[in-house]
């Protein structure tokens, strides 16, 4: 065989993934830029799942997205959303074609890891005033210490008013911390495992050392503390038992290198993800063939489980009016209905190959990563889509022009993870996983690519233009 006809036939039978700036065009270079800057002005705002439904409502309505009330008329080409319970979103954008046929969705998660508060947080110790908080999610306890934190949330009044709480979101507003020890006095720390060296009932938010009062009291500086939370929200302490205050990183989305391909933030997961269904969906300039649905749910960082949980019957609820106002039972919609299941993979990191099994890791800029399963061990706890459906999604990301590779997230045995994608699949929902790679997962401070971000809002445009 000569040498061209080797090549000839290399390039027809063996796989050639490129990096994708082999691949896109100066065009979509721009507009890719122009992405990113939405994307990071979402990530700001957006520090919580609340903060995130509260901005996907104000974007939805500026593109024509309506409030639906139960019992009313349900036509092709209506744009609207239900939010459940200020921290789960629900959108629909109703096509041509009946919801018999099914709907093309795209479910995220807008929730992140983070540090809650807990039920009776504030207490001082040694004239320092602190909040006890409770870990939310699946975080590395040592990262979270000596960062500025912020706290975002609502404290929830008896006479069924909220308040919005924001300390550290504005600029001038003073930020918390959590301590750690000094090298001098940590070596017995250092000694442990990096799971064990910050317990998490120390992670602890100081909040002020000053006293007020007379030096005989005690308690001076909580009391401090509360004096200033009561003037600023009108609380008391019993009031932070019925509040929501999350401590989040606070940091601003950022470009990250020198070439600014990359960008630094906290809550890529799963909200790069999330923005990416969401703004597709809003993006579309025609009333799609089937019924395009994006899904922003709550709590998939601790098993999807509660009322604003993918697990939760909130989508069914909605889907069962959506199909009920076209007489076609939800049953049949699902059947009939395509998911992708849109959330983080981990990027392959070259400074821990040891972990990845790199001809199945997914690579900065090499587009959105698919996930045939997640899961851990011998792939428990994933929803393991079939060979049409990877078929089905190759097809559709060549045909728009994403670029696109598949992926495992790590060695077997080496770990694993969840998704909402089996919660999907459990309703009969024919269900794929794919989402952007990412550096230092669930970091107070994650890394992506901004090309990776872009291919994966077209692979999501895709999935809603899809006819069959």
């Amino acid at each position: 065989m000569d040498k061209d006809a080797y090549k000839e036939l290399k390039k027809k039978l063996l796989s050639t993934k490129k990096n994708g700036y082999d691949l896109v065009s100066a065009g979509d270079l721009k507009a890719m830029e122009d992405y990113c800057k939405g994307y990071m002005a979402f990530l700001d705002v957006g520090k919580t799942e609340r903060l995130c439904a509260a901005e996907t409502i104000r974007l939805a309505e500026e593109k024509g997205y309506k409030p639906y009330v139960r019992g009313m008329e349900v036509k092709s080409g209506d744009k609207l959303y239900l939010c459940n319970r200020g921290k789960s979103v629900l959108l629909a954008h109703i096509g041509n074609k009946s919801l018999s046929d099914g709907a093309q969705i795209a479910a995220a998660h807008i929730d992140s890891p983070r540090l809650d508060l807990k039920p009776n947080p504030l207490y001082e110790d040694s004239e320092l005033a602190f909040f006890k908080t409770h870990y939310y999610g699946g975080i590395r306890k040592y990262q979270w210490v000596t960062i500025p934190l912020e706290l975002r949330g609502v404290v929830a009044l008896k006479d069924g008013t909220s308040v919005k709480v924001n300390i550290g979101g504005d600029p001038g507003d003073p930020t918390l911390v959590i301590t750690d020890l000094l090298p001098h006095l940590g070596q017995e720390q250092a000694k442990k495992p990096l799971a064990s060296a910050i317990p998490g009932e120390t992670l602890n938010l100081l909040l002020g050392s000053r006293p007020m009062g007379d030096e005989e009291e005690s308690g001076r500086v909580k009391l401090a503390v509360m004096q200033i939370l009561n003037e600023k929200y009108g609380i008391t302490e019993d009031d932070l038992t019925s509040a929501e205050l999350e401590a989040v990183p606070a940091v601003k989305a950022c470009d990250i290198g020198l070439d600014r391909s990359m960008i630094g933030a906290y809550g890529h997961d799963d909200r790069v993800c999330g923005y990416a269904a969401l703004k597709a969906l809003l993006d579309l300039e025609e009333t799609p063939e089937k019924t395009a649905v994006c899904v922003l749910a709550d709590k998939e960082e601790i098993g999807s489980d509660g009322v604003t949980g993918m697990q939760s019957a909130a989508f069914d609820t909605f889907m069962e009016d959506l199909c009920a106002a076209q007489d076609v039972p939800v049953r049949v919609c699902f059947e009939k209905s395509f998911c992708l299941s849109a959330d983080v993979t981990a990027a392959y990191d070259p400074d821990y190959a040891e972990v990845y099994e790199k001809r199945n890791a997914a690579f900065v800029n090499y587009g959105i990563g698919l996930c045939k399963y997640t899961g851990a061990r011998g792939k428990s706890g994933a929803s393991d889509a079939d060979a049409e459906t990877v078929a089905y999604v190759r097809r559709l990301f060549d045909d728009a022009g994403v670029v696109w590779q598949i992926a495992e997230l790590g060695k077997v045995d080496a770990g694993g993870g969840g998704t909402v994608a089996m919660y999907m699949a459990n309703r009969n929902i024919t269900t794929l996983d794919a989402g952007v790679p990412v550096l230092s997962m669930h970091a107070p401070f994650e890394v992506v690519s901004k090309l990776d971000c872009w291919e994966t809002y077209k692979g999501m445009k895709a999935v809603y233009q899809a006819e069959k």
